[in-house]
């Protein structure tokens, strides 16, 4: 393989996420743990605000673990938000179809986090993103690291 070839083949990462809330809505976290399988390099980030949801918490991890990376990347994200996961899979493109809204019975409403999604939308274009669930809570070393992180900045906001 020559060196431009190698250049174009994008790398692969893992990008483990949690969100939590105190309060649904509360002071809130999030955290993401991104590793390179490859080199074995990894990096955590994790912050919060005072008023949030937990489902805000969730996207807002994937965002800030996607905007961590610096070219277009191959992306395993793994993490136990249904939400996320299946928004981003299944749910996404009719949103987009449909204005980003949803139906409601025989009406349509806004979707809830708009912003969150459409800053999600974008970045999920930049990469090649796949996404893999796990259970919460049930002993997955990265999600519970995560979780510690996450819940870590929601608390540096609870009085």
């Amino acid at each position: 393989m020559s060196e431009q070839e190698r250049s174009e083949v994008p790398s692969f990462v893992q990008l483990f996420t949690d969100g939590a809330c105190r309060g649904n809505p509360g002071p809130g976290g999030w955290a993401y743990l991104l590793r390179h399988p490859q080199s074995g390099k990894e990096k955590e980030a994790a912050g919060g605000e005072p008023l949030t949801t937990n489902n805000q918490m969730e996207l807002q991890a994937v965002i800030q673990g996607l905007m961590a990376l610096t070219r277009p990347t191959q992306v395993e994200v793994i993490t136990d938000s249904t939400y996320v996961a299946k928004g981003s899979r299944e749910w996404l493109p009719n949103w987009k179809k449909n204005g980003w809204r949803r139906r409601e019975g025989k009406q349509w409403k806004p979707i809830k986090n708009e912003e969150l999604w459409r800053t999600l939308d974008e970045l999920l274009a930049r990469h090649e993103v796949r996404f893999t669930l796990v259970k919460g809570h049930a002993g997955h070393p990265e999600n519970e690291r995560c979780d510690e992180l996450a819940v870590e900045a929601a608390l540096k906001f609870q009085e």
